[in-house]
């Protein structure tokens, strides 16, 4: 039985960030309860409680993964069950309607979810949602690559390679494995300790990103061919100049970023990738966005095609840490990860 009221960490519009008792959200249309039995923290919840002054008490937290509890009165029980193991994120701290994952429940589109199977633990279903998300809108969002799904469905006219700058990133793990599943050679960029890691995620060859000579074996590596892709998963000032030191600076090249950083060279083309935009929402805030219907329909693919990777039990998720105390530390891990401790 779903009760009435839940714990949840919510940010208050005096600013404070708190765990309280509130009412468990009820699914509108389109939409379905989950039952939250893991959340994983990122850079936005910290980011979001810095910028967002809400005039309500707004949920905290983006990723989730549980068992829907509850379909919304226009959600066919054909598509989703009651009992059915999901993954997904929210754009969360923005709104009451729009919730937040650091509760007992949360409200989610249902065809934003993750298919989970059995094999795949909630801990580690919960590094799903916005990193995943991401990796899907830099691949495919702005760039006709190659899909795992269907390597030759799309034509790919220069160049098998790309470059994902932070590899071991969350997102970077992401792109990393999807990039290799689709049939490209994948040049990417990481510390030494994690080269293992993405070697085994399908990176072709890892780079030092500390290394002084870093761009000159990149285009060694690369043997005189041409790179037009790459991705930087960390789209910092620094981060972009070395991307863009690697990638050949002519008509058909490309930079996905994961932050609004200018890239100054002639040709490259870039964008800025923001993944609440594949919610099919209109977005408010520091970042505006209108509600995008092809961004909702690459949404609802990405969610289908990391179904069927997790079903396949090819999808690689996140290394995790647990920690103790569930919702009652969120601000003490909140803000170590603000003061950069977490790897």
């Amino acid at each position: 039985m779903i009760p009435l009221h839940m714990k949840a960490v919510v940010k208050t519009r005096e600013g404070e960030v708190r765990l309280e008792t509130v009412e468990v959200p009820k699914p509108g249309l389109g939409q379905v309860l989950v039952q939250v039995f893991a959340a994983a923290q990122n850079p936005s919840d910290w980011m979001k409680l810095e910028r967002s002054w809400p005039e309500h008490d707004v949920i905290v937290g983006h990723d989730f993964a549980g068992v829907i509890q509850e379909l919304g009165p226009d959600v066919s029980s054909e598509f989703r069950k009651v009992g059915q193991r999901v993954a997904g994120f929210l754009n969360a701290c923005v709104s009451v309607e729009d919730g937040g994952t650091f509760a007992k429940y949360c409200v989610a589109d249902a065809m934003m979810l993750v298919d989970l199977p059995d094999s795949m633990s909630f801990e580690s279903a919960s590094t799903i949602g916005l990193a995943a998300f991401t990796a899907c809108q830099l691949l495919w969002q702005n760039q006709k690559l190659p899909t795992p799904l269907d390597a030759s469905r799309y034509s790919f006219p220069i160049s098998p390679q790309i470059l994902v700058w932070g590899g071991a990133s969350a997102v970077g793990q992401y792109v990393v494995q999807l990039a290799k599943q689709s049939g490209l050679q994948v040049i990417t960029t990481a510390s030494p300790q994690n080269n293992e890691l993405l070697k085994k995620l399908g990176a072709d060859v890892v780079f030092d990103y500390r290394d002084p000579e870093v761009v000159a074996k990149i285009r060694a590596f690369c043997g005189g061919k041409e790179l037009n892709v790459a991705i930087d998963c960390v789209s910092v000032d620094r981060s972009v100049t070395l991307v863009t030191d690697c990638v050949d600076d002519c008509e058909g090249s490309y930079i996905a970023l994961v932050l609004p950083v200018e890239i100054k060279a002639k040709h490259i083309k870039s964008d800025f990738t923001y993944v609440y935009t594949l919610l099919g929402k209109s977005i408010s805030g520091k970042y505006t966005y209108p509600a995008i219907p092809e961004h909702y329909e690459l949404g609802k693919w990405s969610a289908s095609l990391l179904s069927h990777l997790a079903k396949k039990g090819v999808l690689s998720t996140i290394p995790t840490r647990v920690v103790p105390n569930g919702l009652a530390d969120t601000q003490y891990w909140i803000d170590y990860q603000k003061e950069g401790k977490a790897s």
